[in-house]
């Protein structure tokens, strides 16, 4: 998968215009933006407790998600719960690795060919662009509507927090949806840490130098990431900034501040890891567009032992991960007794996103459909086809966990109220997919020094905080 995130979990992700997640002023599209289609629209049914949002029960249905690491079938149970519900509607379910290619044209000029789309992958839509040229519905009506399983709860008040907010763009409202949990940080192989090297999971940097010293002594690489994607080195380090210095830091780069990327906090952290590329810890290549799949790989098979990555990896990587390897995700490690936020500290954002276009043919459809995906039995059901966490809180308590899975939710406890996420990701994707992951290529082979690529991921963030035809978001 790696995203996402997705996604998977965050992939490259690239448009043919201006960079992704780029949120252009509202006139700067407005020749762009649609007043509506010319497709016939599902007219509202009768609303009532079994059918809260006023789904017409004869309307036609089509589900479009992104054919990634999770596949498809988790949602094909939730688009088989909409049929059964309703079955005089035709329901139909399309899987794509080609998202924006084939559907955004489509919502762009208003006529738009799915209800309800999982926006995800290496051809993500411009989900900033497309809020701001209102081309996406908002989701708070489902939100504030009785739960599935228990019409005392609302949907809203099932789910774990930073859902809202998540999908919000600097609004009141939310038009964006995750319908997983995912836990970023450094992934490794508990019986390669126990076994093999004796030593348990570092929480200072110094104890992850002396890790990473004593695998090489044994020919292992300490670390490794996917030189195709190179941001993904990102995701261990984005609890770090915050935990070395504070959440002001990562707010700092969410709000485009113009000393963000120049903390001292952030440089700590970049020269934590540039020292792992100095004393050669790195496990270096995977350079093309299946890089994240093939270090997952080498992974599995002893090669390395932390990698950078998302909970989708266990999913992911199945096919390849030998019995008993014991896939585990670590926090992020203490840099020093002066850390403001503890070791544990994690970054644990929503993940797995899907929209409901506006102009969508049958958009009450598309909500009820994602209220179904809310519901206990397809959070359980996207667990077993996944690995996934759900979005829907306690889900999965009490249930047998694979390793992996079980190690994300215990870290998600152990977290408590430290957990990091870092909004300029979604808000100005274009800096993470283009910028940062230039930068990131170059500083992991030794190309470029902290001071170096701190001073071009600033200027980056400068050209976007300056640039009046993307507009800035606040969080409300």
């Amino acid at each position: 998968m790696g995203p996402t995130h997705v996604n998977r979990r965050d992939v490259l992700k690239r448009t043919a215009a201006a960079g992704l997640f780029a949120l252009p002023a509202v006139g700067a599209l407005s020749s762009c933006a649609s007043g509506g289609g010319g497709e016939k629209k599902a007219e509202k049914g009768t609303k009532s407790d079994k059918n809260p949002l006023g789904v017409k029960e004869d309307a036609a249905l089509s589900v479009y998600i992104f054919n990634g690491g999770y596949k498809d079938r988790y949602a094909q149970f939730v688009t088989d719960m909409y049929g059964k519900a309703y079955p005089k509607a035709e329901v139909d379910q399309k899987a794509t690795e080609k998202i924006a290619t084939q559907l955004q044209p489509k919502i762009v000029r208003g006529k738009p060919s799915a209800d309800v789309v999982n926006n995800s992958g290496a051809d993500q839509m411009n989900i900033g662009k497309l809020v701001t040229n209102k081309q996406v519905a908002d989701f708070t009506e489902m939100l504030d509507a009785p739960s599935w399983d228990d019409p005392a709860v609302k949907v809203r008040d099932s789910l774990y927090p930073a859902m809202q907010s998540m999908g919000a763009f600097g609004t009141d409202g939310c038009y964006q949806l995750n319908i997983a949990m995912t836990v970023y940080g450094n992934w490794y192989s508990q019986r390669m840490l126990k076994e093999t090297l004796e030593a348990e999971y570092p929480k200072t940097w110094d104890e992850m130098l002396a890790v990473c010293k004593k695998a090489k002594d044994k020919g292992i690489h300490g670390w490794s990431y996917p030189g195709g994607h190179p941001r993904y080195m990102l995701f261990s380090m984005y609890a770090m900034f915050a935990q070395a210095g504070g959440r002001e830091v990562v707010e700092a780069m969410d709000y485009l501040e113009p000393s963000a990327w120049k903390h001292d906090a952030v440089k700590s952290v970049f020269e934590a890891f540039e020292e792992l590329v100095a004393k050669k810890y790195v496990l270096t290549g995977f350079d093309g567009p299946q890089g994240h799949t093939e270090m997952q790989t080498a992974w599995t098979k002893g090669k390395c032992v932390f990698v950078p990555n998302g909970s989708w990896v266990e999913n992911e990587a199945k096919d390849t991960t030998p019995k008993g390897f014991g896939m585990t995700v670590g926090a992020t490690p203490s840099l020093s007794s002066a850390d403001k936020l503890p070791f544990g500290t994690l970054y644990s954002p929503p993940g797995e996103p899907f929209i409901v276009p506006a102009q969508a043919t049958n958009v009450r459809g598309g909500l009820e459909w994602m209220r179904m995906m809310y519901s206990k039995e397809a959070s359980v059901n996207l667990f077993k086809e996944t690995g996934g966490i759900p979005a829907l809180k306690g889900a999965i308590d009490g249930m047998q966990l694979p390793p992996g899975t079980d190690s994300a939710q215990k870290a998600i406890t152990a977290a408590g109220d430290n957990i990091v996420i870092p909004f300029f990701k979604e808000w100005y994707g274009e800096l993470f997919t283009e910028d940062y992951n230039t930068v990131m290529g170059r500083f992991m082979t030794g190309d470029m020094s902290t001071t170096q690529a701190l001073d071009t991921m600033q200027k980056a963030a400068d050209r976007v905080a300056k640039d009046p035809d993307i507009t800035k978001i606040k969080k409300v």
